[in-house]
């Protein structure tokens, strides 16, 4: 069996990728959004700005992960 990563949310669960995995291993709450993009930069050779807050933002809505204007 392979081991995956999973996010338990509200009535659901949800199967990450590897690179979602990374996304949210990242989420410290010390981090902004962008020192998690340059950080995943700095992991792998191509990270699209807006994928991350794509992603993010897909998470929020489903009250996943919540979001700091700090």
């Amino acid at each position: 069996m392979r081991e995956r990563h999973v996010l338990l949310a509200p009535e659901s669960v949800l199967v990450m990728n590897a690179t979602g995995a990374a996304i949210l291993g990242l989420c410290d709450g010390q981090r902004t959004v962008a020192e998690i993009v340059a950080e995943l930069r700095g992991q792998y050779n191509c990270v699209i700005g807006e994928e991350v807050p794509n992603f993010l933002t897909r998470l929020v809505a489903r009250w996943c992960v919540e979001l700091s204007d700090d």
